[in-house]
């Protein structure tokens, strides 16, 4: 049965988009800041700045482009030439088995 979720995964057009996607450079860091509602480049850029960390606006845009192309985030646009991400509900059902996963993972790391 794993055998064949495993073919699925590296196989299947959607599935593999996903793992893909979550390959790349601060995805996961840009899930969770849509699941923060920090979908906007100036609260985003904030709020990783806050903690230390970095996430260049391009990286950002960019993810931000692909996480919605497979619809985990919707863009709202401000003005023709700028727009912000609010999460889908697919995107926090992703996000929540993030959070999940990550909180599995501590308890066997300390």
């Amino acid at each position: 049965m794993e055998k064949e979720e495993v073919k699925a995964i590296l196989t299947d057009e959607k599935l593999s988009a996903i793992k893909s996607m979550l390959e790349k450079d601060h995805v996961i860091d840009c899930v969770l800041l849509l699941h923060l509602d920090k979908g906007r480049w100036k609260n985003a850029k904030a709020f990783m700045q806050e903690l230390k960390l970095t996430l260049s606006d391009g990286t950002f845009r960019a993810r931000m482009m692909e996480i919605e192309n497979l619809g985990l985030a919707k863009s709202v646009a401000i003005d023709p030439l700028k727009k912000y991400y609010v999460k889908t509900e697919f995107g926090e059902k992703v996000a929540k088995l993030l959070l999940e996963f990550f909180g599995q993972v501590k308890s066997f790391v300390g």
